[in-house]
């Protein structure tokens, strides 16, 4: 993990972040990634990056270096996805807001934060208490009947 409040870093990962976005918008996301957005509202303007006191950048290791050898970490997707939601669950539960930011690729942030080769962004937090007039979107969850097959 990498915690980051300095604010002139803050916003070069958001300057970075909004120019992949905006390619993603503009390019990438397909007809019906982006209908399937609209309701959320969202763009690839991202001012919570700069905005929030805080960033968390959770970073994998796919492999580690071992006298100058690359040896392989496994299921590193699945590692970093339950500590990731650990942490997020923490977070929440002292009252901080959070959301998961995954501008794709994210190579940038590897190289503004100098970190080596081994390792690869999974995810952006942008982390603090929440705006009085924030705004959360209206999304309901799945009845469990549709997420759960049960057997007997």
């Amino acid at each position: 993990f990498c915690l980051i409040s300095d604010p002139i870093l803050k916003t070069k990962i958001r300057k970075s972040a909004e120019e992949e976005e905006r390619k993603s918008y503009e390019e990438r996301m397909s007809d019906q990634w982006l209908k399937d957005l609209e309701p959320l509202g969202t763009d690839h303007n991202k001012p919570f990056l700069e905005e929030a006191p805080y960033l968390i950048v959770v970073f994998k290791k796919p492999y580690e270096i071992v006298d100058g050898k690359q040896v392989p970490n496994y299921y590193v997707n699945e590692s970093v996805g339950i500590a990731a939601g650990i942490l997020i669950a923490a977070l929440q539960n002292a009252g901080l807001a959070t959301l998961t930011h995954t501008p794709s690729p994210m190579n940038f942030l590897k190289e503004l934060l100098n970190r080596p080769d081994n390792e690869r962004a999974y995810l952006l937090l942008p982390v603090g208490y929440p705006k009085k007039n924030a705004k959360v979107p209206c999304i309901k969850r799945k009845r469990k009947e549709e997420v759960i097959t049960e057997y007997f």
